[in-house]
């Protein structure tokens, strides 16, 4: 199977996986609609029974049968959308993991690309969409024919009203769609590159602020903010009007209804209860459509995040089972090697051959850009290897299973992130903490006496990526993090 076939597979078992519930989201909304006829066949034997005959029982036998349907309705509803709302926690069960590791592979091939909260919105958005009214138009709208039938069975004249609004409620929401869907995208497109900017700007707060770097990145925010509303202002503009122009059709519609039902009426053709019967079938014809244009923006936002969740699925290598490998001894070796990275053309690496034993230190001088963090970024298997080889103990890092690999390495990055949790978390890598390995790291790394010096010790909870403590408190518990239990290659970049 091609990755490019990952997202459809996904899909592809999930509905398997899911028959069950959306059988009864179709059940619950074939029977739910057949329930909204009750109102128009109610008022056609209120008119042409009760009232007709002056019949006191009749009309309240038939509101207490219509009260009972009603409560019926109440119930088959609350299940549909208890239906729902499961199947929606049911795609964040399906997918969460997996758009949560392909996140976290994207950051790596290309960790200034940003992104990453973003993908995981456009999970939680999509699992919204599920339960929002525009999911209901959807299930809703292949009901619509069965309420023109019911209108022809009243009479021709009506049913083919029904399909006339049916055809022009359809027009105004392809108009709506094509008028709205580029500035919605535009909208969104601008929205991503100026939270993304907003992100690095606030993680560089300090830097701004000391050099006073404010007014002029506010300036540029603000550039950014405008055109994003320019955007959205012109398609809720837009979709403003188109759904003011349907709200108003639709009355229009059911008024015009009701004049056509008079006229049978006069003529002799139906009988008066078909009159407000007839425009209450109409007007329910028209709501999921016109529900569809009112939800359009969500419509939009939902292909676009199911778009990109696709994209980011398809363009990470399917997870497989690794045999397990025998453990590094720590020997490097790098055979004519170039790295490219990812989403670049041009080498930062290239031509680099060496041999280093294990049991030895080696250090890696050069400029700044030379490639000496692209060569570990490789060495590591984060990045791809473009020409030659670079090799771990004899294989490539990439052969290893990284869940097997990483506990054997120590790596200390240029930029020191620390994670939410205590600092025993943090040195044990998150992992069953072992006391004993956690104290050797960070008495080696120099920070023992530090941590001893904390309020809890080594279970003080670390917060916003430690931003309690200073740069170089959390680079040696960085470093404590790379020596814990002695990895067999350490990496300080």
């Amino acid at each position: 199977m091609g990755e490019q076939d990952r997202s459809k597979a996904l899909v592809r078992s999930f509905l398997r996986d899911s028959k069950q519930s959306i059988v009864s989201i179709c059940v619950f909304s074939g029977v739910a609609n057949l329930l909204m006829l009750v109102p128009a066949f109610f008022m056609l034997n209120v008119y042409d029974k009760a009232v007709a005959y002056n019949s006191l029982p009749t009309l309240w036998t038939l509101s207490l049968i219509t009260g009972f349907l009603f409560l019926a309705l109440a119930l088959i509803e609350s299940c549909r959308s208890k239906v729902l709302v499961l199947l929606s926690v049911s795609i964040d069960k399906w997918l969460s993991s997996q758009v949560y590791e392909a996140t976290f592979s994207a950051a790596v091939k290309a960790p200034l690309a940003g992104g990453g909260m973003q993908n995981m919105h456009d999970l939680n958005a999509l699992r919204q969409f599920i339960t929002s009214t525009g999911a209901l138009a959807i299930v809703d709208g292949p009901w619509v024919p069965i309420y023109i039938l019911v209108l022809f069975a009243f009479h021709p004249l009506l049913g083919w009203m029904g399909v006339m609004a049916g055809f022009m409620f359809l027009g105004l929401a392809i108009l709506n769609q094509r008028n709205t869907e580029s500035g919605l995208k535009q909208a969104n497109k601008v929205a991503r590159v100026t939270y993304d900017a907003l992100g690095r700007n606030l993680r560089n707060a300090e830097v701004v602020t000391s050099m006073g770097m404010l007014s002029s990145i506010q300036e540029r925010w603000a550039d950014d903010q405008q055109r994003l509303i320019e955007h959205q202002t012109t398609a809720s503009l837009s979709a403003g009007n188109f759904n003011a122009i349907i709200k108003t059709l639709r009355i229009a519609v059911q008024s015009a209804a009701i004049a056509a039902g008079a006229y049978l009426v006069l003529i002799q053709e139906i009988s008066p209860g078909m009159i407000i019967a007839g425009s209450i079938l109409i007007g329910r014809a028209l709501q999921p459509i016109e529900l569809t244009v009112g939800a359009w923006k969500g419509f939009g936002d939902a292909k676009e995040q199911y778009t990109r969740l696709r994209k980011l699925l398809d363009a990470q290598p399917t997870k497989q089972k690794k045999m397990r490998l025998p453990e590094i001894d720590g020997k490097v070796e790098a055979i004519n090697a170039a790295v490219v990275p990812p989403g670049g053309k041009d080498t930062s690496v290239r031509g680099v051959s060496c041999l280093l034993e294990a049991g030895t230190v080696c250090m890696v001088v050069g400029e700044s850009g030379a490639g000496k963090s692209s060569f570990l970024r490789a060495l590591l298997g984060i990045w791809d290897v473009f020409h030659g080889e670079i090799k771990i103990s004899g294989t490539s890092a990439a052969v290893y299973d990284r869940e097997e690999l990483g506990p054997q390495i120590g790596y200390l990055p240029q930029a020191i992130e620390l994670l939410d949790g205590t600092i025993a978390d943090n040195i044990a890598r998150f992992s069953s903490v072992d006391p004993d390995a956690v104290v050797e790291a960070a008495q080696f790394a120099g920070v023992h006496d530090l941590i001893l010096s904390l309020p809890d010790g080594y279970d003080t909870e670390l917060k916003l990526a430690g931003s309690g403590l200073s740069p170089g408190q959390r680079q040696r518990i960085a470093l404590a993090r790379a020596l814990y239990k002695t990895p067999k290659l350490v990496i300080l970049d």
